[in-house]
C-alpha cells in the first residue's frame, strides 16, 4: 500500500531500495544496566562512573531489574514474542571508549523475538495507506563511553558517563522500500516508546539513534549488498540517508563498480554518506556467554505485571477516538501521534464535559477542533511546544464549557484564547472583565434586527423576491452591530421570523 512504488531512476532503468533499521534506544532508568551509577543527561564528564563502568578488576555486574522490565514492556507493545529464557554474551573488541574490552549484549538469546509495527504513510488518508513493518528482535545491551577529539590539538579525551548505560537495540526486518516508509517507521517506534515510557525518544540528546541499512536491486531480483550508516539522530536525516545512499549505490553500480559492505557516516551539511570502515571481512567479535552473569529466566508473574502496566497504546487510542468519540481519522491521528497531546486532550475533554454537564462524546469533536486548529496553531506561531503552553488543559476546558453553555460564541472564544495566552488569566475572568458575554436577550436582538432590515429595505425586497443568499448578509450585519456578542442561533431564528 501507499508508497511502495518508490523507485530510483538510473541511466539503465529502475531500481528498488531495500531498507532495514537498527534503532538504539536508551532505556529510561535512574541507573545503568549493571551498576548503580546515575544516567542523567548533561552531567560533568566522568562524574557518573562506578567501578563497574570503569571496568576495575574484580567488579561484578548485577542486572538492573527495571531495565529488563522496560525491555519486556517494549516487546509487548509491538506484539512481539517474549523469551522467558535469555542470556548475556560478551562482544569483544578494543576501543578507547570501551574500558572492559568487551560489550555485554545478547546475540544468541535475545529477550524479545519477532513483532511488528503498523505505520501510516499519509496523514490525510490514515485509513488507506498503512503498512506493517516487521521487527526481528529486541535485545538489551550496554552503551560505550564517548571520545572527544576537539578539546586538545594532540590528545583525545574519554567521557565514561554513558559507559554501561542500558540500551535496547530494536532491529527491523528489511521491509521498508522508501524514505517515507523509513521515516514513518522511526516516528511510530518513537511514539510507542514514549507511550510505554521505556525511552524518552530525545533524538537530539542521543537517547535514540538509528543505524540505517540500505541496499538497491532491480525490482524482483535478490537482495543487493548493503551498507550501514551509523548513529543517525533524526527522522529527517534517516530519510535523507536512504535517498542519498541509494542514489550513490545506483550510480556506482551503473558505472561498473560494486557496492562494498561497509560502515558509513552521514554528513548532514553536505547531505552525503562517507565510508567509515570496511566490513568486507565480518569482524570476529568472539561472542561467548558472559561468565559473570546467569541467564535471565522470567516467570509468568513478572510477565503478567509487565503486561498489566502497559498504557493504552497509540493504535488502540486512535481507534477509540474514531469509534467512541467520533473524531475524524485525521484528528485521531494527530492527537495520538504524541503521548503529550493525547494526555492533554483527554484532560481537556473530561474536564470540559464535567463543567458543561455533558458527555465526553458530546464535546470531543469540538475539543479536538479547538485543540488542533486554535491552540496548536497559536503555539506554533509563537514557536512553543504543547509542554510550554501558558494555557493548561483545565483552563482550556473552562473556555470550551463557556462556548458549550452559550455564555460566549465561537468567534468571541478566539479573542478570549488570545488574551489567555497573553495574560495567563482564566477564560471566565477575561469574559467578565472585557464584557464579552453572549447576548441571548430576545428583545435586544429583535431591536437590532428591526434596525438592520429598515436600513436595508432594498435588500429585503430582493430577498423576498427569491434571492435567498442574502440571508447570510443580514446575519453578518446583525452580528457586526452586536460586536459578535449575539447568540448566533437566536439571530438566525429572529431574522427568519422578521423576514417571514
Amino acid at each position: 500500500m501507499g508508497m511502495s512504488n518508490y523507485r530510483i531512476h538510473g541511466a539503465t532503468g529502475e531500481w528498488e531500495v531495500v531498507i532495514g533499521l537498527e534503532v538504539h534506544a536508551q532505556i529510561t532508568t535512574q541507573s545503568k544496566l549493571f551498576s548503580g551509577a546515575a544516567t542523567a543527561f548533561g552531567a560533568e564528564p566522568n562524574s557518573q562512573v562506578s567501578l563497574v563502568d570503569a571496568a576495575m578488576p574484580g567488579m561484578l555486574p548485577v542486572p538492573n531489574r527495571e531495565c529488563i522490565r522496560q525491555g519486556v514492556r517494549t516487546g509487548m507493545a509491538v506484539g512481539a514474542q517474549i523469551n522467558k529464557y535469555s542470556r548475556f554474551d560478551r562482544k569483544n573488541y578494543f576501543y578507547a571508549d570501551l574500558p572492559q574490552g568487551y560489550q555485554i549484549s545478547q546475540l544468541y538469546h535475545p529477550i524479545v523475538g519477532e513483532g511488528e509495527i503498523e505505520v501510516i504513510l499519509d496523514d490525510k488518508d490514515p485509513e488507506g495507506s498503512t503498512k506493517t513493518i516487521g521487527i526481528e528482535r529486541i535485545h538489551v545491551e550496554q552503551d560505550a563511553g564517548k571520545l572527544m577529539h576537539d578539546q586538545h590539538p594532540t590528545m583525545s579525551y574519554v567521557d565514561l558517563n554513558r559507559s554501561g548505560v542500558a540500551l535496547m537495540e530494536i532491529v527491523s526486518r528489511p521491509d521498508m522500500r522508501s524514505p517515507v516508509e523509513a521515516g514513518a517507521y522511526l516516528s511510530k517506534l518513537r511514539t510507542i516508546l514514549r507511550y510505554v515510557g521505556s525511552c524518552d525518544g530525545n533524538m537530539d540528546q542521543g537517547s535514540m539513534r538509528a543505524d540505517v541499512n540500505v541496499s538497491v536491486r532491480r525490482p524482483g531480483e535478490p537482495l543487493g549488498t548493503r551498507t550501514e550508516t551509523k548513529n543517525v539522530n533524526s527522522v529527517r536525516f534517516v530519510m535523507a540517508v536512504v535517498e542519498s545512499e541509494a542514489r550513490r549505490q545506483v550510480d556506482l553500480i551503473e558505472d561498473g563498480g560494486r557496492v562494498v559492505q561497509e560502515t558509513r557516516l552521514y554528513d548532514p551539511d553536505k547531505n552525503e554518506t562517507r565510508s567509515m570502515r570496511s566490513k568486507e571481512d565480518a569482524h570476529d567479535y568472539r561472542y561467548f556467554p558472559d561468565p559473570d552473569l546467569l541467564p535471565l529466566v522470567l516467570d509468568d508473574a513478572f510477565l503478567d505485571e509487565c503486561r498489566a502496566s502497559l498504557p493504552e497504546l497509540p493504535d488502540a487510542k486512535r481507534h477509540r477516538y474514531e469509534t467512541v468519540l467520533g473524531l475524524s481519522a485525521y484528528a485521531a491521528g494527530v492527537l495520538t501521534a504524541d503521548v503529550e497531546s493525547a494526555r492533554w486532550f483527554e484532560v481537556l475533554v473530561s474536564e470540559a464535559a464535567a463543567k458543561a454537564g455533558k458527555s465526553e462524546a458530546d464535546l470531543a469533536k469540538q475539543a479536538s477542533n479547538w485543540l488542533i486548529s486554535e491552540l496548536f496553531g497559536a503555539l506554533n506561531k509563537a514557536g512553543k511546544e504543547l509542554s510550554d503552553s501558558p494555557v493548561s488543559p483545565a483552563a482550556g476546558a473552562e473556555l470550551l464549557a463557556l462556548i458549550a453553555d452559550g455564555t460566549i460564541s465561537g468567534s468571541i472564544a478566539k479573542q478570549v484564547l488570545e488574551k489567555m495566552l497573553e495574560t495567563g488569566d482564566s477564560a471566565a475572568a477575561i469574559v467578565e472583565r472585557e464584557g464579552l458575554k453572549q447576548t441571548s436577550d430576545t428583545g435586544v436582538i429583535e431591536a437590532v434586527v428591526a434596525k438592520i432590515l429598515a436600513d436595508n429595505a432594498d435588500k429585503v425586497e430582493q430577498y423576498k423576491a427569491g434571492k435567498e443568499a442574502l440571508f447570510g448578509f443580514f446575519v453578518g450585519q446583525t452580528m457586526k452591530a452586536m460586536q459578535g456578542k449575539a447568540n448566533p442561533g437566536m439571530v438566525n431564528e429572529l431574522l427568519k421570523k422578521a423576514l417571514g
